[in-house]
């Protein structure tokens, strides 16, 4: 019962935080949109991009999926805000593609690190979308540090860097080299931290 009053004063933070993002997307949205108006009359177009979904979280799903998550989750929706989740993926559909295409179409991504996070390729090749779509597309991400300290995912160290190097066992130098990037740039990112909620 201690954990629940840090983790739903991390959730109140980070729904906030969320609830600003929107707001400020939807006002830029409005804006972008009487620009277009404008621009059209000049035969210029420009062509805002079309976002499926509000958020994406990326997670552990056996750290987090049944405790921290249900909370995000529940709460977001409350608000209004669609969230991508993979027990949505239309059965028959294959994994990865679908995957990509939903980073690809969030606004936002909410990177939730835990622990374990580091030991699922699934999650290091998300984040490595992730952090491309925060480079190529300007998408916003914001990490959620869930029982774990930034400098040891930046620096791939402590238990989460041990959990990291077991799963590059047999990993070719460029996959390791883009999961070592994604971590490095996702823990630089001003993010929440269950610890010090």
């Amino acid at each position: 019962m201690d954990s629940y009053f840090p983790l739903s004063n991390l959730v109140a933070a980070a729904i906030c935080f969320l609830a600003l993002l929107s707001t400020a997307f939807f006002y830029r949205k409005s804006r972008s949109y009487q620009e277009n108006k404008t621009m059209a009359s000049s035969s210029l177009t420009l062509s805002p991009r079309n976002w499926i979904h509000h958020v994406f979280p990326s997670f552990h799903g056996a750290d987090v999926r049944n405790k921290f998550l249900s909370h995000v989750v529940k709460e977001l929706r409350s608000k209004g805000i669609d969230l991508f989740i993979d027990n949505d993926i239309e059965r028959s559909k294959s994994i990865g593609p679908e995957l990509i295409e939903a980073i690809k179409g969030s606004r936002i991504a909410i990177v939730l690190l835990s622990k374990n996070y580091a030991s699922s390729t699934w999650c290091l090749n998300e984040l490595a979308e992730i952090i491309k779509c925060r480079e190529r597309f300007g998408q916003t991400v914001m990490p959620l540090f869930y029982e774990l300290d930034p400098t040891d995912v930046k620096k791939q160290t402590g238990d989460f860097g041990k959990v990291f190097k077991k799963t590059c066992k047999g990993k070719t130098k460029e996959e390791i080299r883009r999961w070592q990037h994604a971590l490095t740039e996702v823990a630089q990112i001003a993010g929440y931290h269950s610890t010090n909620s």
